[in-house]
């Protein structure tokens, strides 16, 4: 077995799903279990998140919601973006819940249900408007009569509206409120013509903790349910737990003489004789490369210990000063906890110009997840 892994604590995801419940009530929560959840493992995080009381849940690909349905899953499935019009025959077989914002998707969604012949019932589908992500969605002019065509089609039921929020983690930047005022006058307009979903929703993680006039009838939780701040102490006041542990095992010790250094490039020199620690695991694993010289540190023995020199494909090393008593085996903790210290996810997207999404979406799949049941 591999001496670098992943622990996923499912009894983490299960808290911060019903802590969320809690906190959103009376809005619905929905997982959003995309990108093989957020790296943590979207069929183990799915199972845990419904036990614990999600609504649904929500992916990115119809690939995606197959692994799900193939793992036996039987929820809701939302895919948050229009699909391609070449799958939505997967996506009826599957029982998915396509977002969709165009005519032609609208058209190839109900041409899918009505291919799988008379017996199909109609697909839920939702219908998308932009209110200012301008990524995509519907012109908020043309969603009066996208919904029409949509309701026209008795292959398809209009089960849900939505949007998405831009700046939801930017706490005092107004254009939430211009986007949520964009949003209710495509709410009154469809309301006025007939057409009002079961479901409105708009609330991403941010949202959700942060704007209580966005949660609607569901919010579309996603960092937030492992535990990660949308942005730096944006909790919104809840106790999030974080589900994700990355830790090794010390590989290799020696002993580098003073004036050497180590690692590609030999940008660390040592200024006395120090006790270096091989840990394996590096880059194409998504410890980020430049950690070695942006201050990166790990937890050995419960101490932090800095990255000496450039992180590599496979491996990093540490600096363990004088400390002779560090030895092959130890168990090396790279994001979590160990003893009183601790190493966060977003720590590391701090020192590396990013977002805590992006570090654990990017611990690679050769990293093998150890699930936790608590």
């Amino acid at each position: 077995m591999r001496a670098a892994w992943a622990e996923i604590d499912l009894a983490a995801i299960a808290h911060n799903v019903t802590a969320l419940r809690e906190h959103v009530a009376p809005a619905r929560l929905g997982a959003v279990v995309k990108a093989d959840g957020y790296g943590h493992g979207a069929v183990e995080v799915s199972r845990a998140a419904l036990a614990a009381g999600a609504d649904g849940l929500g992916v990115a690909l119809v690939e995606e919601g197959a692994q799900l349905r193939g793992a036996g899953i039987d929820a809701p499935v939302l895919l948050l973006s229009q699909p391609p019009l070449d799958e939505m025959r997967d996506v009826v077989e599957l029982d998915l819940r396509p977002t969709l914002y165009t005519a032609a998707g609208i058209d190839a969604a109900a041409d899918a249900v009505a291919a799988a012949g008379p017996g199909a019932a109609p697909l839920a589908v939702h219908l998308k408007v932009d209110t200012g992500m301008h990524r995509v969605g519907a012109d908020p002019a043309d969603a009066v009569a996208l919904a029409k065509r949509l309701a026209a089609r008795p292959e398809l039921r209009f089960e849900g509206l939505l949007t998405h929020c831009a700046v939801a983690d930017e706490p005092d930047n107004p254009f939430t409120d211009e986007q949520l005022a964009r949003f209710a006058e495509v709410r009154r307009a469809l309301a006025a013509a007939g057409l009002e979903p079961a479901v409105v929703h708009a609330a991403n993680s941010a949202a959700a903790l942060l704007r209580p006039d966005a949660r609607f009838d569901l919010v579309r939780c996603g960092i937030a349910i492992y535990g990660i701040d949308p942005a730096p102490g944006l909790d919104g006041g809840v106790d999030l737990r974080p589900a994700m542990a990355l830790k090794a095992r010390v590989s290799h010790v020696k002993t580098v003489a003073a004036g050497e250094a180590v690692s590609y490039g030999l940008r660390r020199r040592f200024t006395r004789d120090t006790v270096v620690a091989t840990v394996p695991i590096g880059y194409a694993d998504g410890v980020r490369r430049s950690l070695g010289a942006d201050g990166g540190d790990v937890l050995i023995g419960g101490r932090r210990r800095p990255m000496a020199g450039t992180v590599t494909m496979d491996q990093i090393t540490v600096d363990c000063g004088t400390d002779a008593s560090v030895a092959v085996g130890d168990e090396v903790v790279l994001i979590g906890t160990q003893g009183e210290e601790r190493i966060t996810a977003t720590d590391w997207a701090q020192l590396t110009g990013t977002i805590a999404y992006e570090i654990v979406c990017g611990i690679g799949p050769r990293v093998p997840r150890h699930h936790l049941h608590g």
